[in-house]
Protein backbone atom coordinates (compact mmCIF):
# COMPACT_ATOMS: atom_id res chain seq x y z
CA UNK A 1 0.00 0.00 0.00
CA UNK A 2 1.27 3.48 -0.92
CA UNK A 3 0.09 6.99 -0.11
CA UNK A 4 -1.14 8.65 -3.30
CA UNK A 5 -2.29 12.11 -2.22
CA UNK A 6 -3.31 14.27 0.73
CA UNK A 7 -6.34 16.58 0.86
CA UNK A 8 -7.01 19.44 3.30
CA UNK A 9 -10.37 20.89 4.27
CA UNK A 10 -10.92 24.11 6.23
CA UNK A 11 -14.18 23.55 8.07
CA UNK A 12 -16.24 25.99 10.12
CA UNK A 13 -16.37 26.81 12.94
CA UNK A 14 -12.59 26.38 13.52
CA UNK A 15 -11.35 22.99 12.30
CA UNK A 16 -8.95 21.70 9.65
CA UNK A 17 -9.51 18.16 8.43
CA UNK A 18 -6.90 16.17 6.50
CA UNK A 19 -7.56 13.11 4.33
CA UNK A 20 -4.73 10.77 3.34
CA UNK A 21 -5.52 8.53 0.35
CA UNK A 22 -3.82 5.30 -0.76
CA UNK A 23 -3.55 3.25 -3.93
CA UNK A 24 -5.68 0.49 -2.39
CA UNK A 25 -8.71 2.71 -1.78
CA UNK A 26 -8.25 2.95 1.98
CA UNK A 27 -8.26 6.53 3.26
CA UNK A 28 -7.58 7.97 6.68
CA UNK A 29 -8.78 11.16 8.34
CA UNK A 30 -6.96 13.46 10.73
CA UNK A 31 -7.55 16.87 12.27
CA UNK A 32 -5.32 19.91 12.65
CA UNK A 33 -5.85 22.89 14.92
CA UNK A 34 -6.33 26.18 13.13
CA UNK A 35 -5.75 28.36 16.17
CA UNK A 36 -5.19 31.88 14.88
CA UNK A 37 -2.98 30.83 11.96
CA UNK A 38 -5.20 28.84 9.60
CA UNK A 39 -3.33 29.81 6.43
CA UNK A 40 0.03 28.99 7.99
CA UNK A 41 -1.12 25.57 9.18
CA UNK A 42 -2.72 24.66 5.84
CA UNK A 43 0.31 25.69 3.77
CA UNK A 44 2.67 23.96 6.17
CA UNK A 45 0.58 20.80 5.96
CA UNK A 46 0.76 20.88 2.16
CA UNK A 47 4.55 21.17 2.35
CA UNK A 48 4.98 18.28 4.79
CA UNK A 49 2.43 16.14 2.93
CA UNK A 50 4.72 16.14 -0.11
CA UNK A 51 7.22 14.10 1.89
CA UNK A 52 4.86 11.18 2.45
CA UNK A 53 3.52 10.74 -1.10
CA UNK A 54 4.52 7.29 -2.36
CA UNK A 55 5.37 6.07 1.13
CA UNK A 56 4.02 3.09 3.07
CA UNK A 57 1.29 4.41 5.42
CA UNK A 58 1.86 1.53 7.84
CA UNK A 59 5.34 2.84 8.76
CA UNK A 60 3.90 5.36 11.19
CA UNK A 61 6.87 5.64 13.54
CA UNK A 62 9.35 6.03 10.66
CA UNK A 63 7.25 8.73 8.99
CA UNK A 64 6.65 10.50 12.32
CA UNK A 65 10.38 10.66 13.01
CA UNK A 66 11.06 12.07 9.55
CA UNK A 67 8.35 14.72 9.83
CA UNK A 68 9.22 15.75 13.39
CA UNK A 69 13.01 15.71 13.33
CA UNK A 70 13.75 18.73 11.20
CA UNK A 71 16.47 21.12 12.36
CA UNK A 72 13.80 23.55 13.64
CA UNK A 73 11.26 21.32 15.31
CA UNK A 74 8.33 21.39 17.70
CA UNK A 75 5.98 24.26 18.31
CA UNK A 76 2.25 24.54 17.63
CA UNK A 77 2.40 24.77 13.82
CA UNK A 78 4.62 21.77 13.14
CA UNK A 79 3.08 19.97 16.11
CA UNK A 80 -0.47 20.09 14.81
CA UNK A 81 0.55 19.27 11.22
CA UNK A 82 2.44 16.15 12.29
CA UNK A 83 -0.39 15.20 14.64
CA UNK A 84 -3.06 15.45 11.94
CA UNK A 85 -1.06 13.39 9.47
CA UNK A 86 -0.20 10.80 12.12
CA UNK A 87 -3.79 10.19 13.21
CA UNK A 88 -4.81 9.79 9.56
CA UNK A 89 -2.13 7.10 9.15
CA UNK A 90 -3.50 5.25 12.19
CA UNK A 91 -6.98 5.51 10.71
CA UNK A 92 -5.69 3.84 7.52
CA UNK A 93 -3.89 1.09 9.42
CA UNK A 94 -6.86 0.30 11.64
CA UNK A 95 -9.20 0.14 8.66
CA UNK A 96 -6.77 -2.06 6.71
CA UNK A 97 -6.60 -4.57 9.58
CA UNK A 98 -10.28 -4.21 10.46
CA UNK A 99 -9.70 -3.15 14.09
CA UNK A 100 -9.95 0.02 16.19
CA UNK A 101 -6.62 1.80 16.60
CA UNK A 102 -6.36 0.97 20.30
CA UNK A 103 -6.19 -2.74 19.40
CA UNK A 104 -2.87 -1.96 17.69
CA UNK A 105 -1.61 -0.17 20.80
CA UNK A 106 -2.03 -2.95 23.35
CA UNK A 107 -5.80 -3.34 23.43
CA UNK A 108 -8.44 -1.99 25.77
CA UNK A 109 -7.54 -1.17 29.37
CA UNK A 110 -11.09 -0.19 30.38
CA UNK A 111 -14.77 -0.82 29.63
CA UNK A 112 -15.90 2.80 29.19
CA UNK A 113 -14.54 6.33 29.28
CA UNK A 114 -15.69 9.01 31.71
CA UNK A 115 -16.24 12.46 30.14
CA UNK A 116 -16.85 15.99 31.34
CA UNK A 117 -18.77 18.81 29.72
CA UNK A 118 -17.84 22.47 29.14
CA UNK A 119 -20.00 25.17 30.72
CA UNK A 120 -18.27 28.47 29.84
CA UNK A 121 -17.29 30.45 32.92
CA UNK A 122 -16.11 33.69 31.38
CA UNK A 123 -18.33 34.71 28.46
CA UNK A 124 -20.95 33.26 28.94
CA UNK A 125 -20.74 33.24 32.74
CA UNK A 126 -24.09 31.74 33.80
CA UNK A 127 -22.43 28.57 35.01
CA UNK A 128 -24.88 27.44 37.69
CA UNK A 129 -27.74 26.97 35.22
CA UNK A 130 -25.45 25.24 32.76
CA UNK A 131 -24.02 22.93 35.41
CA UNK A 132 -27.51 21.94 36.53
CA UNK A 133 -28.42 21.22 32.90
CA UNK A 134 -25.40 18.92 32.55
CA UNK A 135 -26.22 17.21 35.84
CA UNK A 136 -29.77 16.57 34.65
CA UNK A 137 -28.33 14.98 31.48
CA UNK A 138 -26.23 12.54 33.48
CA UNK A 139 -22.87 14.27 33.59
CA UNK A 140 -21.11 14.17 36.94
CA UNK A 141 -18.27 16.48 35.96
CA UNK A 142 -17.95 19.82 34.17
CA UNK A 143 -15.19 22.30 33.38
CA UNK A 144 -15.40 26.08 33.33
CA UNK A 145 -13.06 28.96 32.62
CA UNK A 146 -12.10 30.67 35.86
CA UNK A 147 -11.85 34.27 34.88
CA UNK A 148 -12.00 36.92 32.23
CA UNK A 149 -8.99 39.19 31.67
CA UNK A 150 -6.78 39.59 34.73
CA UNK A 151 -3.83 41.92 35.20
CA UNK A 152 -0.54 40.95 36.86
CA UNK A 153 -1.98 42.29 40.11
CA UNK A 154 -5.70 42.93 40.02
CA UNK A 155 -8.53 43.81 42.37
CA UNK A 156 -10.18 41.45 44.82
CA UNK A 157 -13.48 42.13 43.05
CA UNK A 158 -12.15 40.00 40.19
CA UNK A 159 -11.29 37.19 42.59
CA UNK A 160 -14.69 37.45 44.27
CA UNK A 161 -16.44 37.18 40.88
CA UNK A 162 -14.64 33.88 40.23
CA UNK A 163 -15.45 32.56 43.68
CA UNK A 164 -19.09 33.61 43.34
CA UNK A 165 -19.41 31.64 40.10
CA UNK A 166 -18.10 28.40 41.56
CA UNK A 167 -20.15 29.03 44.74
CA UNK A 168 -23.27 29.35 42.61
CA UNK A 169 -22.65 25.87 41.21
CA UNK A 170 -22.28 24.42 44.69
CA UNK A 171 -25.50 26.14 45.78
CA UNK A 172 -27.47 24.62 42.89
CA UNK A 173 -25.76 21.24 42.48
CA UNK A 174 -24.12 20.66 45.85
CA UNK A 175 -21.29 18.15 45.68
CA UNK A 176 -23.11 15.99 43.13
CA UNK A 177 -20.97 17.38 40.34
CA UNK A 178 -17.20 17.80 40.08
CA UNK A 179 -15.86 21.04 38.65
CA UNK A 180 -12.59 21.52 36.83
CA UNK A 181 -11.53 25.17 36.81
CA UNK A 182 -9.40 26.36 33.91
CA UNK A 183 -7.21 29.41 34.58
CA UNK A 184 -6.36 29.18 30.84
CA UNK A 185 -2.95 30.74 31.39
CA UNK A 186 -4.72 34.07 31.87
CA UNK A 187 -3.51 34.47 35.44
CA UNK A 188 -0.05 35.67 36.39
CA UNK A 189 1.92 34.45 39.39
CA UNK A 190 0.86 37.21 41.88
CA UNK A 191 -2.85 36.52 41.33
CA UNK A 192 -2.60 32.78 40.63
CA UNK A 193 -1.79 31.90 44.22
CA UNK A 194 -4.51 34.25 45.50
CA UNK A 195 -7.11 32.74 43.20
CA UNK A 196 -6.07 29.14 43.87
CA UNK A 197 -6.29 29.66 47.62
CA UNK A 198 -9.70 31.35 47.34
CA UNK A 199 -11.10 28.44 45.30
CA UNK A 200 -9.71 25.64 47.47
CA UNK A 201 -12.72 25.51 49.88
CA UNK A 202 -15.01 24.64 46.94
CA UNK A 203 -13.08 21.41 46.23
CA UNK A 204 -12.33 21.76 42.52
CA UNK A 205 -11.70 18.56 40.58
CA UNK A 206 -8.52 20.26 39.36
CA UNK A 207 -7.07 23.69 38.58
CA UNK A 208 -5.87 23.89 35.00
CA UNK A 209 -3.07 26.06 33.58
CA UNK A 210 -2.83 28.15 36.72
CA UNK A 211 -0.05 29.97 34.88
CA UNK A 212 1.28 29.68 31.34
CA UNK A 213 3.42 26.57 30.84
CA UNK A 214 6.53 28.67 30.15
CA UNK A 215 6.24 29.78 33.78
CA UNK A 216 6.43 26.17 34.92
CA UNK A 217 8.52 27.03 38.00
CA UNK A 218 5.39 28.59 39.54
CA UNK A 219 3.57 25.24 39.54
CA UNK A 220 5.70 24.06 42.43
CA UNK A 221 4.91 27.13 44.52
CA UNK A 222 1.14 26.82 44.01
CA UNK A 223 1.22 23.06 44.61
CA UNK A 224 2.67 23.80 48.03
CA UNK A 225 -0.09 26.34 48.76
CA UNK A 226 -3.24 24.33 48.00
CA UNK A 227 -4.50 20.76 48.31
CA UNK A 228 -6.09 20.74 44.85
CA UNK A 229 -4.75 18.70 41.90
CA UNK A 230 -2.99 20.86 39.30
CA UNK A 231 -3.31 20.16 35.57
CA UNK A 232 -1.53 21.39 32.44
CA UNK A 233 -0.17 20.26 29.10
CA UNK A 234 -2.39 21.36 26.23
CA UNK A 235 0.31 23.73 24.92
CA UNK A 236 3.21 21.28 25.17
CA UNK A 237 4.51 19.42 22.14
CA UNK A 238 6.02 15.93 22.22
CA UNK A 239 7.35 13.99 25.18
CA UNK A 240 10.48 16.15 25.34
CA UNK A 241 8.52 19.24 26.43
CA UNK A 242 6.91 17.21 29.23
CA UNK A 243 10.23 16.23 30.80
CA UNK A 244 10.38 19.31 33.01
CA UNK A 245 6.90 18.63 34.42
CA UNK A 246 7.79 15.05 35.25
CA UNK A 247 11.05 16.03 36.90
CA UNK A 248 9.45 18.87 38.88
CA UNK A 249 6.63 16.70 40.23
CA UNK A 250 4.19 19.54 40.99
CA UNK A 251 1.60 18.72 38.31
CA UNK A 252 -0.87 15.95 39.12
CA UNK A 253 -2.77 15.70 35.81
CA UNK A 254 -1.27 15.99 32.35
CA UNK A 255 -3.42 17.15 29.42
CA UNK A 256 -1.73 16.29 26.12
CA UNK A 257 -3.68 17.20 22.98
CA UNK A 258 -3.72 14.46 20.33
CA UNK A 259 -4.11 17.11 17.61
CA UNK A 260 -1.16 19.13 18.88
CA UNK A 261 1.43 17.12 20.80
CA UNK A 262 2.40 14.76 17.98
CA UNK A 263 -0.57 12.46 17.45
CA UNK A 264 -2.00 9.26 18.85
CA UNK A 265 1.18 7.30 19.58
CA UNK A 266 2.97 10.36 20.98
CA UNK A 267 0.06 10.98 23.35
CA UNK A 268 0.23 7.35 24.43
CA UNK A 269 3.96 7.67 25.09
CA UNK A 270 3.48 10.86 27.13
CA UNK A 271 0.76 9.22 29.20
CA UNK A 272 2.99 6.19 29.79
CA UNK A 273 5.75 8.47 31.05
CA UNK A 274 3.25 10.15 33.37
CA UNK A 275 2.10 6.77 34.66
CA UNK A 276 5.68 6.06 35.74
CA UNK A 277 5.51 9.24 37.85
CA UNK A 278 2.10 8.27 39.31
CA UNK A 279 0.38 11.10 37.44
CA UNK A 280 -3.13 11.06 35.98
CA UNK A 281 -4.09 12.09 32.45
CA UNK A 282 -7.10 14.01 31.17
CA UNK A 283 -6.41 14.63 27.47
CA UNK A 284 -7.26 18.01 25.99
CA UNK A 285 -9.85 17.78 23.18
CA UNK A 286 -12.10 20.81 22.71
CA UNK A 287 -12.04 20.73 18.90
CA UNK A 288 -13.74 18.70 16.16
CA UNK A 289 -14.97 15.13 15.74
CA UNK A 290 -11.79 13.59 14.34
CA UNK A 291 -9.59 14.89 17.15
CA UNK A 292 -12.11 13.60 19.70
CA UNK A 293 -12.34 10.18 18.02
CA UNK A 294 -8.54 9.92 17.95
CA UNK A 295 -8.35 10.86 21.62
CA UNK A 296 -10.87 8.18 22.58
CA UNK A 297 -8.58 5.61 20.94
CA UNK A 298 -5.81 6.68 23.33
CA UNK A 299 -8.17 6.72 26.30
CA UNK A 300 -9.30 3.17 25.59
CA UNK A 301 -5.80 1.71 26.03
CA UNK A 302 -4.35 4.10 28.64
CA UNK A 303 -4.97 3.19 32.29
CA UNK A 304 -4.04 6.52 33.89
CA UNK A 305 -6.61 8.51 31.88
CA UNK A 306 -9.34 9.26 34.42
CA UNK A 307 -11.62 11.59 32.47
CA UNK A 308 -11.96 12.97 28.96
CA UNK A 309 -12.80 16.45 27.68
CA UNK A 310 -15.41 16.82 24.94
CA UNK A 311 -16.84 19.97 23.40
CA UNK A 312 -20.43 19.28 22.42
CA UNK A 313 -22.25 22.60 22.64
CA UNK A 314 -19.14 24.57 23.60
CA UNK A 315 -19.70 28.28 23.02
CA UNK A 316 -16.95 28.45 20.37
CA UNK A 317 -18.85 26.06 18.06
CA UNK A 318 -20.90 28.65 16.18
CA UNK A 319 -22.87 27.35 13.20
CA UNK A 320 -21.73 23.72 13.37
CA UNK A 321 -21.09 21.18 16.10
CA UNK A 322 -19.26 17.87 16.51
CA UNK A 323 -21.91 15.64 14.92
CA UNK A 324 -22.53 17.75 11.83
CA UNK A 325 -19.75 16.24 9.71
CA UNK A 326 -20.03 12.55 10.61
CA UNK A 327 -22.60 9.97 9.52
CA UNK A 328 -22.35 7.48 12.40
CA UNK A 329 -23.42 9.93 15.09
CA UNK A 330 -23.89 7.19 17.68
CA UNK A 331 -20.12 6.97 18.20
CA UNK A 332 -20.34 9.91 20.60
CA UNK A 333 -23.38 8.79 22.55
CA UNK A 334 -22.96 9.78 26.19
CA UNK A 335 -24.77 7.93 28.96
CA UNK A 336 -24.52 8.84 32.64
CA UNK A 337 -21.37 10.84 31.94
CA UNK A 338 -19.59 8.04 30.07
CA UNK A 339 -18.95 7.10 26.45
CA UNK A 340 -18.34 3.54 25.29
CA UNK A 341 -14.96 2.67 23.84
CA UNK A 342 -15.07 2.69 20.02
CA UNK A 343 -15.55 -0.63 18.25
CA UNK A 344 -15.32 0.27 14.54
CA UNK A 345 -12.07 0.02 12.51
CA UNK A 346 -9.56 2.85 12.52
CA UNK A 347 -10.75 5.93 14.33
CA UNK A 348 -14.29 4.60 14.07
CA UNK A 349 -15.71 7.52 12.08
CA UNK A 350 -17.73 7.57 8.88
CA UNK A 351 -17.21 11.09 7.58
CA UNK A 352 -19.86 13.04 5.67
CA UNK A 353 -17.43 13.90 2.92
CA UNK A 354 -19.98 15.66 0.74
CA UNK A 355 -20.82 18.12 3.49
CA UNK A 356 -17.16 18.57 4.38
CA UNK A 357 -16.33 19.54 0.80
CA UNK A 358 -19.33 21.86 0.62
CA UNK A 359 -18.55 23.78 3.81
CA UNK A 360 -14.80 23.78 3.18
CA UNK A 361 -15.40 25.63 -0.10
CA UNK A 362 -16.65 28.58 1.97
CA UNK A 363 -13.25 29.03 3.62
CA UNK A 364 -12.31 29.52 7.24
CA UNK A 365 -11.27 32.53 9.27
CA UNK A 366 -11.19 32.01 13.04
CA UNK A 367 -9.39 34.13 15.58
CA UNK A 368 -9.50 33.81 19.31
CA UNK A 369 -10.84 36.87 21.15
CA UNK A 370 -8.38 39.73 21.68
CA UNK A 371 -8.62 41.02 25.23
CA UNK A 372 -7.15 44.06 26.95
CA UNK A 373 -6.81 45.00 30.58
CA UNK A 374 -8.40 48.12 32.03
CA UNK A 375 -5.25 50.13 31.25
CA UNK A 376 -5.00 49.06 27.62
CA UNK A 377 -2.28 46.42 28.06
CA UNK A 378 -2.69 43.08 26.33
CA UNK A 379 -4.48 40.43 28.40
CA UNK A 380 -4.08 36.68 27.92
CA UNK A 381 -7.10 34.93 26.40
Amino acid sequence: MKITDVELFEVKPRWIFIKVNTDEGVSGWGELISGTKTRTVVEGAKELAERIIGRNPFEIERLWQELHRSFFRGGPINGTIVSGIEMALWDIKGKAFGVPVYELLGGAARDRIRVYSWIGGDRPSDVAEQAKSRLDRGFRAVKMNATEELHYVDTYDKVKAVVDRIASIREVCGDDIEVGIDFHGRVHKPMAKVLAKALEPYHPMFLEEVVLPENWEVFDKIANEVAVPLATGERLYTRWEYKTLFQQGAIDIIQPDVAMCGGILETRKICAMAEAYDMAAAPHAPYGPIALAATLQVDACTPNVFIQEQSFGIHYNQGFDILDFIENKDIFQFEDGYVQIPDKPGLGLVMDEGKIRQISAEGLVWRNPAWKNYDGTIAEW
